[in-house]
């Protein structure tokens, strides 16, 4: 059985710790963006290397207390808050922020864990590389959270997810050992890859301390531009045409909704729109090149052929880096403006490219039975990624619609299923979808991971109900 961190045990971790390095949460310990959960009041450590990071652990393992990994707080599943079971105490890599070095000969940059995302891709600039990993929230993400959780973002299509963007770590098992995993090998067959088993883990299986990262050269030239799509089957297809035009140059393939551009409007976000009546579908196309070619030339001959093809009605292409960034404000603050509205049911799903259009209309459809409500559909249809969330009508609000985003939910879910796809693709499992896990998980698999959770944290001390349902 687990204990509470009391404050009697606060004071005997407290003095195995430098100054400083044990405190009471803060209000932003408890809380996560969506408001679903929130954490109780009590302790959080701050090692400031992985030997304190060890200590911590084996003092966790040793009086059977739960402990809740804390990275920037961003997370959007609840895997960062603990709404009950044994009060746990948190880590917070907010002391281990540090750059430890960058290698640019071998384009890779060894952060620690608590580094924030832009901190990093500032460090990879300065040393005239690209650390590709881009999101929303890279301002306050840390990079063990990122890792944690397998972040993907809006480069994947290119890049890869966090996962493919890590070479090595270090990282703290549930029992307070070291593992010094910290390689900036491309080439490591030594045996089960504990690097990939901890990334996606969501702190369940180990706490990560540093990562080894890896870095691109920065692309000469970049452009971005908005196409307009008669419906998402185009959209598909222009993909398509798009990758054989631009090959590896093509950065970031985003679909876009009028929906979104009208949410916009009815939230209120200030963010310039490029069209002045927003049409059905578009799509925020980005090419990064080298210096012997240009993005605006390429992004011309796409559009042309395109819309010979009757797979483009409209297009701009970004005439400046402001522009371009405009047309990237635009994209990103949609979240934004979906937050203000309210959603009735919010979904993350992947699914195989060409599956998409079919499941769009289908899934369109099967909503449109339950009721009058609104799909605002937008992502990263490059890498196959909708976030797929379903809103009041117009005047109306979310509570209007009770018991709705359960059924709305398990309408679109089920399809994903069914299609092949996964009702998770970016934002993990945390503890808002370890039901959904269960109900279409493959049971070998779950069976696997259950038997991987038991060998590595027998004890069950590691960011227990996240990801696996918590065992007694």
């Amino acid at each position: 059985m687990l204990t509470d961190m009391t404050d009697a045990l606060a004071e005997a971790l407290a003095a195995d710790l430098p100054q400083g390095a044990l405190r009471r949460t803060q209000a932003h310990h408890l809380e996560e963006p969506r408001g679903k959960w929130r954490g109780r009041p009590g302790w959080v450590a701050s090692p400031g290397d992985a030997d304190e990071a060890a200590r911590i652990l084996r003092f966790a393992a040793d009086r059977r207390v739960p402990l809740l990994p804390y990275g920037g707080g961003t997370g959007l599943v609840g895997g960062q808050v603990a709404p009950d079971g044994p009060l746990p105490l948190l880590v917070s890599m907010d002391r281990m922020t540090a750059i430890r070095a960058v290698h640019p000969e071998e384009n890779v940059l060894v952060a620690e864990a608590g580094a924030v995302l832009a901190d990093v891709q500032a460090a990879a600039s300065e040393a005239g590389r690209l650390f590709p990993l881009s999101l929303a929230s890279e301002g306050s993400a840390r990079i063990g959270g990122l890792l944690g959780t397998n972040a993907g973002g809006i480069n994947v299509l290119r890049y890869g997810t966090a996962r493919e963007l890590c070479l090595g770590l270090e990282a703290v098992l549930p029992d307070g050992s070291i593992w010094n995993g910290l390689r900036r090998l491309r080439k490591d067959n030594t045996g089960y890859d504990l690097r990939d088993l901890l990334i996606g883990a969501e702190g369940t299986l180990g706490l990560i301390t540093a990562a080894s990262l890896r870095l691109f050269p920065r692309p000469a030239r970049v452009n971005a531009a908005l196409f307009v799509v008669p419906d998402p089957a185009a959209a598909v297809a222009l993909l398509a045409m798009a990758q054989q035009r631009a090959g590896g140059g093509l950065s970031a393939y985003e679909l876009i909704s009028g929906i979104g551009l009208h949410f916009l409007t009815e939230a209120d976000v200030p963010v310039r729109q490029p069209f002045a009546e927003p049409p059905d579908w578009m799509v925020l196309i980005e090419l990064g090149l080298p210096e012997a070619l240009n993005p605006d030339d390429v992004l011309t001959d796409l559009f042309e052929a395109a819309l010979g093809a009757g797979l483009v009605e409209d297009g701009l292409i970004a005439q400046s880096e402001g522009q371009r960034a405009e047309f990237w404000a635009m994209r990103e603050r949609i979240p934004e403006a979906n937050r203000r509205i309210g959603a009735i049911a919010s979904n993350d799903i992947a699914l195989p490219v060409s599956e998409l259009s079919d499941f769009i209309a289908r899934s369109g459809a099967a909503l449109a039975a339950l009721g009058d409500m609104r799909i605002n559909c937008f992502g990263h249809l490059g890498d196959g990624n909708l976030h797929y969330n379903i809103f009041p009508a117009r005047g109306r609000r979310a509570a209007d619609y009770p018991g709705m985003g359960d059924r709305a939910r398990r309408v679109v879910d089920d399809l994903v299923a069914q299609m092949g796809g996964s009702f998770s693709a970016e934002h993990g499992i945390g503890r808002l979808k370890v039901e959904t896990l269960e109900r279409y998980g493959d049971p070998a698999k779950l069976a696997a991971m259950h038997a991987i959770k038991r060998a590595l944290d027998p004890l069950g001390i590691m960011n227990p109900g996240a990801v696996l349902r918590a065992q007694d």
